[in-house]
């Protein structure tokens, strides 16, 4: 945008600012890879030159911060391969942050079955460092939990798994995802943790408890599925959720923007460690995605949007 107000047409990813995942410094506005190969309750996978193009094209807009994982695949698509083709060799400032934890077999249901036990994590950190054809990887995430849903136990075997592999050089930076507070200081006391990857957004807050502790320990938060269930085909089956669209067409209306973009800015603005990872596989959203780092909210959108009550409170 060309004021506060005004959405501008080529924006970079660097108008969100900077924040450091371990020793890596990206942009807040970074890039999520689930989407390029299409989901599976799509009829179809998506075109895979189409994928490759947004991906160079997100590069050229200022990604350098890209979120993938093994597990990301559908029959004859994969997110990983999909990353090489479009960008190996990698520029030096690119950060590709992936999850182990989860499985998943060939018939590409997302029920997440089996979980890897710790011994089994190398296997899997193996897989990745394969598949994106590097000799390490910069951040590994431990994706808690074997279903979609968040789940309580220890985290501290599987947090000290990888960080064995991390003294191995086959990683250089932990995070972890889908956990609670009570897990994140868990993690904490067992290695250093560069990033927390949980869904969060404007109309689910349920873990404001672990983005205040990731400001306190000036951890990244990188919020999955920020802009909701508004997205169309977020979820299968999932209800069309109009908790907070009056407010966000309201706030969208005075800066010429779209709803998602408004999404997407509030969530940067809930602090300097919060980043974003909005995935597509279509060049016309990835770009405006992109130019929602630039999107400066006012104190009076702030208050309405922070004023939304999320449907599951309410």
């Amino acid at each position: 945008m060309t004021t506060d107000h005004t959405a501008i047409s080529t924006p970079t990813a660097s108008a969100a600012g900077t924040w450091a995942l371990g020793d890596r410094t990206v942009n807040r506005i970074g890039f999520g890879a689930m989407r390029l190969t299409g989901m599976p309750w799509d009829e179809r996978p998506r075109d895979r030159d189409a994928s490759i193009a947004v991906l160079r094209r997100a590069v050229e807009l200022g990604v350098n911060h890209i979120d993938t994982a093994a597990f990301y695949f559908m029959p004859t698509r994969s997110a990983n391969e999909l990353i090489s083709t479009a960008l190996y060799p990698y520029d030096d400032e690119l950060t590709i942050t992936t999850k182990v934890g989860p499985s998943r077999g060939r018939g590409g249901d997302f029920t997440f079955e089996p979980y890897a036990r710790p011994d089994q994590l190398r296997a899997q950190v193996e897989e990745n460092v394969r598949q994106l054809g590097v000799d390490h990887l910069g951040v590994v995430n431990l994706r808690w939990g074997s279903g979609m849903g968040k789940e309580a136990g220890s985290v501290a075997e599987h947090v000290g798994a990888l960080a064995e592999l991390r003294d191995a050089g086959l990683l250089a930076n932990i995070g972890v995802s889908n956990v609670s507070a009570e897990q994140l200081r868990e993690a904490i006391g067992v290695a250093p943790v560069v990033c927390v990857q949980n869904r969060y957004g404007l109309t689910e807050r349920s873990d404001d408890d672990v983005l205040a502790l990731t400001r306190e320990h000036g951890i990244a938060f990188v919020p999955f599925f920020a802009m909701g269930t508004a997205v169309a085909g977020a979820v299968p089956g999932a209800a069309h959720d109009e908790t907070g669209a009056a407010e966000v067409a309201t706030v969208a209306a005075a800066h010429g923007a779209t709803a998602s973009q408004v999404r997407l800015a509030w969530t940067l603005h809930q602090g300097d460690n919060v980043l974003a990872i909005p995935g597509t596989g279509d060049l016309r959203h990835l770009e405006e995605n992109v130019a929602a780092g630039a999107l400066r909210l006012t104190p009076e959108d702030l208050a309405l949007l922070d004023g939304v009550v999320p449907a599951a409170t309410a």
